[in-house]
């Protein structure tokens, strides 16, 4: 017995003189992984640096039947294969987190939203319990809105940067639908949204620049035109009129300004 306590004390002796030694480490050594490190180059740690951060929210509607059948596709894939979100949030406003913050999900898919190629490396996919088609609950709005709280304040994600998972991909999506109450989420401080006074479009006024300036891709300008109505106007049709010129100018004016 006497033998085997002192290889137990030698064991935490080496334990203790383990924790000491990572505690006198620098922040870059302890959180770096060996293997993380490139073998091409010295390894000299500093410890300015943070983990990469979204900029940019998505929203998705789930475009099936039920949460319990969402969470389990979140979790393994659809016809398309793999596909994640970090959040779902159901139509009775439960809030579940599949993805960390700091992790890319695969929520995204192909698209562009302004200089951005690549959604899934800067944004944080919030998916919603919804068929495609049906009206949004208010109990699912009010826990969507308190999660977008949190996200853009700890984060530090900018308020304006909520953008329509068919905003960036007009051509292969729709949702959350056009029932999506945008304007609710404006007044909340949400998105983008035009004022109610604004003036009409000036003369001259190009829709196609100012379709660009916001983000939105012009490969497809009948599928963009339609991403946009569903967004500002509740409907899906691929012309523009003169109230879309209207919006368009004041969306443009607003982001203009310091």
């Amino acid at each position: 017995m006497a033998q085997v306590d002192t290889v137990q004390a030698g064991f935490l002796k080496l334990l203790m003189l383990g924790g000491a030694l990572l505690l006198t480490l620098p922040a870059g050594c302890v959180h770096t992984p060996a293997a993380d490190r490139n073998p091409l180059a010295e390894w000299v740690p500093s410890p300015n640096y943070e983990p990469r951060r979204p900029i940019l929210i998505v929203i998705h509607a789930t475009e099936q039947t039920s949460v319990q059948r969402s969470l389990d596709t979140l979790r393994s894939h659809n016809r398309g294969g793999p596909v994640s979100a970090h959040y779902l949030i159901g139509r009775d406003g439960s809030r579940y987190q599949l993805v960390a913050d700091d992790q890319r999900a695969w929520h995204a898919g192909a698209g562009r939203w302004g200089t951005i190629t690549d959604v899934n490396s800067v944004s944080i996919g919030i998916e919603l319990d919804n068929d495609g088609a049906a009206e949004f609950p208010s109990a699912q709005i009010d826990s969507l809105l308190a999660l977008l709280t949190d996200l853009c304040d700890r984060l530090r994600i900018p308020r304006t940067q909520i953008v329509a998972h068919s905003d960036f991909a007009p051509t292969r999506k729709r949702d959350p639908n056009v029932r999506f109450p945008w304007s609710r989420l404006a007044e909340a401080g949400f998105g983008i949204w035009p004022a109610a006074d604004a003036p009409p479009a000036p003369a001259g006024f190009d829709p196609w620049q100012a379709l660009q300036l916001i983000g939105y891709p012009l490969d497809d300008r009948a599928a963009t035109v339609r991403a946009f109505h569903r967004r500002f106007r509740g409907t899906e049709t691929d012309t523009l009129d003169e109230e879309d010129l209207r919006i368009l100018h004041a969306l443009t004016q607003e982001r203009q300004q310091p």
